[in-house]
């Protein structure tokens, strides 16, 4: 069954699932069997602060045919394991989220376009792979379609852990660029808009802050809430590249190529409190994209590993200094370097808020 399923019984079962991330949260208790499983199962909270989701089925796998696409499908299980080798988590503390829903989609999506995702050749538009389009329909939905339900039910599970214990991380999603009615840009569901409509169809928020630093714009975002004065996007990103032309988010600030760490930084922490200020929050959905790393090659920006870890450390901990919920996804990033640049962002925010006292194996993974 899905972790929220349809109808009743899927209400229920919602509710049970958010019940067993609250009380987790509140300690340490005692923790699952050491096993990977299909279902959604409940983790721990590392400290009671910080919750780590993730899924084996993140992972698209069509035989070696996935790595053709300049994205990196495997990043997620690398960030994964290397959070396992450092000692700050145990495979017992991730939470695992079952696929999201139909209805949840529909929160977001037309019905249009969910009836797309049974062609192979809509499915090969969106991910701007058009060999796809040859794929059995069935072969396309096992090896690709779930792995982003997959994936977009972690950034749902994700957003109501966020309210739970202060600080969520998806190690996937942040597929900013899919719209209403169309995937794009290697993104099917916008799963920080579903997850954003699912805890305000549930009562749990009223208002939200999209902070977006990919540093490609979130333009199927701000189509998502256009017009919506609960949902403030921010969006920071390279004025010159794709996507062309732009959508307009609530605020969007361009930045020129060659941008390094210094400037971009200086820029973010100005505007952080008038985001805060303007948007009033009830939950911060960060999209930390890492295509600003230098030498991505589908950008060019010039931040370093550590300009990175920073530009995420300064959003994460403005929501914790605020008392804001806040919730990671992991975005793009297309260089050699981006995923353990993203794991060690991520790594500094489970030291940083959850773990203590600091692991060796931590030490040098933050410091390298």
């Amino acid at each position: 069954m899905d972790p929220v399923g349809r109808g009743c019984r899927g209400l229920r079962a919602s509710v049970v699932l958010l019940a067993m991330a609250l009380s987790s949260c509140g300690g340490p208790g005692k923790a699952p069997a050491l096993k990977y499983v299909d279902e959604p199962r409940t983790g721990r909270a590392i400290g009671g602060k910080v919750a780590v989701v993730y899924s084996k089925h993140y992972q698209i796998d069509l035989g070696g045919f996935e790595q053709m696409h300049s994205f990196d499908v495997h990043k997620y299980a690398k960030i994964y394991q290397a959070l396992l080798a450092a000692g700050t988590i145990a495979p017992s503390d991730v939470f695992v989220p079952g696929p999201v829903t139909d209805q949840q989609v529909l929160r977001v999506h037309t019905p249009e376009f969910l009836r797309s995702l049974g062609d192979s050749r809509a499915v090969g538009r969106y991910l701007e792979q058009p060999k796809i389009g040859k794929l059995p329909a069935g072969m396309t939905d096992a090896a690709i379609v779930s792995a982003f339900r997959h994936a977009t039910g972690g950034t749902v599970l994700a957003a109501r852990l966020a309210l739970a214990c202060g600080v969520a991380i998806n190690l996937a999603g942040g597929y900013h660029h899919a719209k209403p009615d169309a995937g794009e840009g290697f993104c099917i569901y916008n799963d920080i808009a579903v997850a954003i409509r699912d805890l305000q169809a549930r009562g749990l928020i009223r208002r939200a802050l999209v902070v977006d630093l990919d540093v490609h714009q979130g333009n199927g975002t701000a189509v998502c809430f256009a017009g919506d004065d609960s949902v403030f996007t921010f969006s920071m990103h390279e004025g010159d590249i794709y996507p062309v032309p732009k959508e307009a988010s609530d605020l969007d600030v361009e930045l020129p190529a060659g941008m390094g760490d210094e400037a971009y930084l200086a820029l973010l922490k100005r505007h952080l409190p008038g985001l805060f200020e303007q948007a009033r929050p009830d939950l911060v959905v960060l999209q930390a994209g890492c295509d600003t790393l230098a030498g991505d090659p589908l950008a060019r920006l010039e931040m370093t590993r550590e300009g990175v870890i920073e530009r995420d450390a300064a959003v994460i901990d403005e929501c914790v200094r605020r008392g804001v919920p806040v919730v990671m996804t992991l975005g793009g990033g297309y260089s050699r370097g981006a995923w353990s640049t993203q794991y060690a962002s991520i790594l500094r925010t489970l030291i940083r808020h959850g773990v203590a006292p600091l692991p060796t194996a931590a030490v040098g993974a933050v410091k390298g």
